[in-house]
């Protein structure tokens, strides 16, 4: 078993923050990497030493697998957390990291080029009789064979990169006449984002909801979930709002898709932290989608209804040790919600909105938790992700959680460009999300500019309303002076 005395997070903001705090906890060194913009950023003067790895341009920084290496071990680093984005599921640097005698804190380089290929990874699991949507088992890119099996599948379709992910890669086609344009321009969009042009036809699930579950294995053997997460509320493929555990599973289906992610991550002897992707169609039917091997965004709703912090799990599993619980020792209590707030304007689709923050006050109180990096007087870089932080809230209930979601954003003050804060509580808000009945198409169904301005003309109205019952009710309270000394006698 490996005792790691110093760890490097390769990574910034506020997931690289959020590592190095557990790091610390467990009595162990950290190392910051950043790029020149992030001289001055909290994840830099949180650390115990920090590096610069060179230019604003992830390519230049961030991703510079030799660079970090090299600095790593300089600074006698014998661990490397890769967090989310970037490296985290870049099987080559894992593999450079052990091949400098470093250990990767997570899965081995194998697991991630497998689970990498949305097409590897179905094959991978078809032995384990897992539930797939209806589509082909190979790449292709041949437009007229193409069309000829989503005609058999039957339209809508859904064209997807093979290696993509966050919806690069990915389109719907509602027929036969849009197919050939569509096909064309996943293909360039695959090849652009990833250097991979091959792509794969499924059925589209008309209302979908994105079910992932959290996986967790040692280094012998050892595979257990954490159970579920809901995130489906999306804009442009990639989600906004997660919860845990989903507000629509039964029992037995959350028993059946739990085992059924348990066994994806044993067709690939899968250690560390990974996610389960599902999508679930309005009858609760689940059919796998593809395994994230990485952290998520979203693991601190996994967190708050366990109790377990998997970013521990992921270090202690990386020095060797066996899971300290087993499946059945894992309960689901209470329900939580992430909220991530990105620096974007919801009501201009959700484009950024980078700029100088100008005031930053955090919420605070029980059941309240918030991931970030930031402070008044920062800048929001537009070089990388526009995510400013995770909003995060616990409650007994899942309506207590939504009801300290609102009570958090109310709290939480931004200011100097637009967020996606007043879109949380939109959501929170709305009758289909209170009531759980919702899908990935939520956006498209509830939320546009002028949803969004009567939303917040009803709200103003009923702040006001409130306001003037208060005063009327204040003025009609019968007002006893202070008599003072009476001329009454008393007898």
């Amino acid at each position: 078993m490996t005792n790691l005395k110093k760890i490097m997070v390769a990574n910034r903001g506020e997931i690289a923050l959020r590592i190095m705090r557990t790091i610390k906890k467990l009595g162990i060194k950290t190392v910051a990497v950043y790029s020149e913009p992030d001289q001055n950023a909290l994840h830099v003067r949180f650390a115990d030493e920090a590096v610069c790895l060179g230019e604003a341009a992830s390519s230049k920084s961030y991703l510079n697998m030799d660079k970090i290496i090299a600095e790593a071990l300089s600074l006698g680093v014998d661990g490397i957390h890769p967090g989310y984005g970037f490296l985290s599921e870049n099987a080559i640097f894992a593999e450079k990291v052990e091949a400098a005698g470093i250990t990767f804190i997570g899965p081995n380089p194998d697991s991630i080029t497998l689970m990498g290929s949305k097409l590897a990874a179905k094959e991978c699991v078809k032995k384990y009789d897992i539930p797939m949507v209806p589509g082909t088992d190979q790449a292709i890119d041949d437009i007229p064979a193409a069309k000829k099996i989503a005609k058999e599948i039957g339209f809508p379709i859904l064209i997807k990169a093979s290696a993509g992910g966050g919806g690069k890669g990915m389109r719907v086609v509602e027929n036969e006449a849009e197919f050939e344009e569509q096909m064309t321009r996943a293909i360039s969009e695959a090849v652009s984002a990833f250097g991979d042009g091959s792509v794969f036809i499924e059925k589209y699930v008309g209302s979908p909801r994105h079910i992932e579950v959290q996986v967790l294995g040692d280094k012998h053997g050892n595979i257990v979930h954490l159970f579920e997460r809901e995130c489906s509320i999306q804009r442009r493929h990639q989600k906004v709002i997660e919860e845990a555990p989903s507000g629509i599973l039964t029992p037995e289906i959350r028993k059946k898709i739990g085992e059924a992610a348990v066994k994806v991550a044993k067709s690939c002897n899968y250690v560390g932290a990974g996610t389960v992707e599902f999508l679930l169609d309005e009858n609760l039917n689940f059919y796998f989608l593809e395994m994230n091997t990485r952290l998520q965004v979203e693991h601190p709703v996994t967190e708050y209804i366990t109790g377990v912090d998997l970013v521990e799990q992921q270090i202690k599993v990386a020095q060797g040790e066996v899971l300290a619980f087993k499946q059945e020792d894992l309960k689901i209590k209470g329900h939580a919600m992430e909220l991530r707030v990105y620096a974007e304007d919801p009501l201009n689709d959700f484009l950024p909105s980078t700029g100088t923050i100008t005031k930053y006050e955090r919420p605070e109180g029980e059941g309240i938790r918030l991931d970030d990096a930031y402070e008044s007087g920062m800048d929001i870089p537009i070089y990388y992700d526009p995510m400013i932080a995770k909003l995060v809230t616990y409650g007994s209930t899942r309506n207590e959680a939504i009801q300290k979601m609102k009570e958090a954003i109310s709290q939480y003050k931004i200011e100097g460009f637009f967020t996606t804060l007043p879109f949380g509580h939109f959501v929170m808000d709305h009758p289909a999300f209170i009531s759980a009945d919702f899908d990935t198409h939520f956006v498209k169904k509830y939320f546009s500019k002028e949803q969004a301005q009567a939303w917040q003309k009803g709200k103003a109205e009923q702040a006001a309303l409130l306001a003037f019952a208060y005063w009327n009710a204040a003025n009609k309270k019968v007002v006893v002076p202070e008599m003072g000394d009476s001329k009454w006698k008393t007898r």
